[in-house]
């Protein structure tokens, strides 16, 4: 579960980068960004056949079988066929054993992979990827300056850095902050929530190294274009999922996704409104503020 060792030069424009138009580049960048964003908070019913083949390929790269899959309409079914399983706290708690016992849970060794393939897909970034490099190659090492998109090229901020502001941080805004934490903060009210994966609302990072790959800014071996090709596979079909050794649990989309921008803000962010989430079952959590 390590994430990549993160650089301290800043993110330069390479060649590549500035062979085009910046300006017109991020005006593509906010289609793609949109076209991610609708899949994040799609209510169609999932599409089950795809997304567990993209679960059972995901478990073959942790050495696992096929699990069997378990169906439910709101994360809120999924607490009674998770309860027991490992937590967050719990990975890390075994990370730091010196001598851990026992094998490690598929949640662990899906983490690793995953972060592993996210390593390998900002090493094919034609620019010196800001995921990994978030501060500018300055004595004071002080971070880029987030502004509007237009008025941030034009300040001199480079392409790269408008990117990962405005897809990669800004959808990770709107996914996690104003989807995913006030979710699991109403299913926390019987205690720590297992470790999971969020299927469509996971699109942040996906939709981030789709936007550098289809803008022409990255090149990606075929083993992690066609692992990237599955995560974001799985985006498009299905809601939460939790992974346990021989049973998979995945939620259905939502019912009913209703949002609100996010004000003073430069990327466009929402997030859901106090009462704008229903699942198929009925389940519509008290979202906190």
């Amino acid at each position: 579960m390590s994430a990549p060792a993160r650089r301290t030069d800043a993110a330069k424009p390479s060649q590549a980068v500035r062979s085009g138009s910046p300006h017109d580049l991020w005006q593509q960048a906010i289609r793609i960004r949109q076209e991610w964003l609708d899949h994040a908070l799609s209510t169609q019913p999932a599409d089950r056949p795809t997304a567990e083949r993209c679960l059972t390929s995901i478990y073959a790269r942790a050495s696992r079988p096929r699990p069997r899959f378990e169906w439910v309409d709101s994360p809120d079914k999924a607490r009674a066929l998770t309860s027991g399983w490992p937590t967050l706290d719990q990975l890390y708690e075994r990370i730091r054993d010196p001598r851990p016992r026992g094998t490690a849970p598929v949640a662990s060794d899906i983490a690793m992979i995953t972060s592993q393939l996210r390593g390998a897909l900002s090493a094919g970034v034609a620019h010196t990827d800001p995921e990994l490099s978030p501060v500018r190659a300055s004595k004071t090492k002080e971070p880029w300056p987030e502004l509007a998109p237009l008025q941030a090229l034009d300040s001199g901020v480079p392409l790269a850095v408008v990117l990962h502001q405005g897809v990669r941080a800004a959808l990770h805004r709107s996914l996690a902050h104003g989807y995913r934490l006030p979710v699991r903060a109403a299913l926390a009210d019987d205690g720590p929530v297992p470790v999971c994966w969020y299927g469509q609302q996971d699109a942040s990072w996906i939709a981030y190294y789709d936007t550098l790959r289809r803008l022409g800014l990255a090149g990606y071996g075929p083993d992690e274009a066609e692992h990237l090709d599955g995560w974001a596979d799985l985006a498009r079909s299905c809601g939460w999922w939790w992974p346990g050794e021989e049973v998979c649990v995945v939620v259905d989309r939502p019912q009913v996704i209703r949002t609100e921008p996010v004000s003073g803000t430069v990327h466009d962010q929402i997030r859901l409104q106090p009462r704008g989430l229903r699942y198929r079952d009925g389940w519509q959590p008290l979202l906190s503020r």
